[in-house]
């Protein structure tokens, strides 16, 4: 696995508008998307990210049944009234489309640790499964290969789900005032259309309800609905009280009971039923005394935010942000691999139920945040 540097095009830009791409660089002029330079992994290492995503997802699904089992969701700091909700999802297996892992890789050790799961509003998958493909044939022609079945692992998975969605419309949701976000959506919107699903897309702010069930801007019914909106902003709000007495019964995808996952005392939890697995970083509820090198993460912290860094009992990094009130676990520094360009974690996506793709981001910084770089790479 190494840093390959290459001449990038003069057009660049261009060509990422041209496909839906607008915000590979911010607003000051820094590039979120790195088009000059990739990560060359091997076959064998691309085989390695396989199978730790498969163990993981594996180990996540019987965490689940284990947290729901043994009556810990408060530990988890969720809503007292959307738990039975919650634990209906589960046992009627209300169908997940997807989630990304992110992974540290300590090549002197030819390890992978699993940092945390992005179980329930990954982003960054348009990136994935799109941009960094049409970047290698740009450059590549069909001379290489990646470690990217996003695209056809999408349509698929959609496909089998259909059968099970309740209507004949299935709703694609998002925030207004995000690009990403909707571009995200759009994409998974696009590949649902693929799979023969008729779809509409709806803005979060204008779900409707009208005392009986959920419905869009033309009063449509919303049967089914895939929300690019966190669950913990949605428990936040009056709007979730609905979700009980909805008659639809409408699917949310990603359903209710992936707030287990997507949630960082899943880490501990993991620790307790594998400890000392060879994925696994030691995790806890508590500050461990016996630990001079941790992490400290909120439970529902995103984008890096409120994140501490702590060596040899010192805070050496650390970010700010509005997260922490419900908590904190407490894991074990990881060893990021560190280029000249910065240090870089692994994305790795699961899709159904198989591992599909991965993504690679940069930082100057240790702690991983919305302002880190998107690494294309190819197998070599």
């Amino acid at each position: 696995m190494e840093i390959k540097q290459l001449k990038k095009d003069s057009n660049w830009q261009e060509r990422l508008e041209n496909i839906g791409f607008g915000y590979h660089t911010d607003e000051k002029g820094i590039p979120y998307w790195i088009e000059d330079y990739y990560y060359s992994i091997s076959e064998k290492e691309a085989d390695q990210i396989f199978d730790a995503t498969k163990t993981l997802w594996d180990m996540c699904l019987h965490a689940v049944e284990h947290v729901i089992e043994n009556n810990m969701l408060d530990l988890f700091k969720i809503p007292k009234f959307i738990q039975p909700y919650l634990i209906e999802t589960w046992e009627n297996d209300v169908p997940s489309i997807y989630g990304r892992f992110d992974f540290s890789y300590d090549e002197k050790n030819n390890q992978i640790k699993l940092l945390e799961f992005n179980a329930d509003t990954p982003t960054s998958l348009f990136e994935c499964g799109v941009v960094q493909w049409l970047w290698m044939e740009n450059y590549f022609g069909d001379t290489k290969d990646q470690f990217n079945s996003v695209h056809d692992k999408l349509i698929d998975t959609w496909k089998i789900l259909k059968p099970y969605l309740k209507g004949d419309t299935l709703h694609f949701s998002c925030v207004k005032e995000s690009l990403e976000d909707l571009t995200n959506a759009e994409y998974l919107r696009d590949t649902a259309i693929q799979a023969g699903i008729n779809t509409k897309l709806i803005f979060i702010d204008d779900i409707g309800w009208n005392n009986i069930n959920f419905v869009d801007l033309e009063d449509e019914i919303i049967t089914d609905i895939f929300k690019l909106y966190p669950w913990e902003w949605m428990t936040n709000e009056l709007f979730a009280y609905n979700i009980k007495n909805d008659e639809a019964k409408a699917n949310w995808i990603e359903p209710a009971w992936k707030m287990i996952l997507s949630n960082k005392a899943i880490l501990p939890v993991l620790w307790q039923l594998y400890p000392n697995h060879p994925l696994l970083l030691e995790a806890y509820f508590d500050s461990p005394k016996e630990m001079k090198n941790y992490v400290k993460k909120p439970l529902l912290s995103r984008e890096g935010a409120n994140i501490e860094v702590v060596k040899e009992g010192r805070i050496t990094e650390q970010t700010l942000g509005e997260y922490g009130e419900e908590g904190f676990i407490y894991q074990e520094l990881a060893n990021l691999r560190k280029e000249e360009t910065g240090y870089s974690i692994i994305g790795s996506w699961i899709i159904g139920q198989e591992s599909a793709g991965i993504t690679f981001r940069e930082s100057n910084q240790f702690i991983t945040t919305d302002k880190s770089r998107f690494i294309p790479h190819i197998i070599e």
